[in-house]
């Protein structure tokens, strides 16, 4: 099930973190009374990425957004302002939630998949 299909913005490759929607926090599971939550990412070749998907405690709506090696992710994946980014999730029949990373570069008006990756929960990992 896709968690998070996001457009990049000039904020999302500059600013050290990308902002998605609030309707995609259901896929990111906050322990109870906290406003974040880690996990690490693997991309198409493994590698691990530590991200933190975080919400901000007052105002209207929760605004998420991720960060940690997030600015690593985008430099090392050449992403610009229009690729983008989709995260999926798939739950186990064990109660493991996995998720899955792939990223489009914008080439030509059209999205090409240039990575992708299976993500686990931080605590998962040892």
């Amino acid at each position: 099930m896709e968690a998070v299909n996001k457009v990049l913005s000039n904020s999302d490759t500059a600013n050290k973190r990308l902002e998605f929607p609030v309707r995609s926090l259901q896929a990111f599971p906050m322990p109870d009374g906290q406003n974040s939550m880690e996990f690490v990412a693997f991309d198409r070749l493994q590698k691990p990425w530590k991200f933190k998907v975080s919400i901000r405690n007052e105002g209207r709506y929760p605004k998420p957004w991720l960060n940690g090696e997030w600015d690593d992710y985008v430099h090392e994946k050449g992403l610009k302002k229009g690729d983008k980014v989709i995260f999926t999730m798939d739950d186990q029949e064990n109660g493991d939630r996995i998720y899955y990373i792939r990223a489009e570069r914008k080439l030509f008006g059209k999205q090409k998949a240039v990575s992708f990756g299976a993500v686990k929960k931080f605590s998962q990992v040892e």
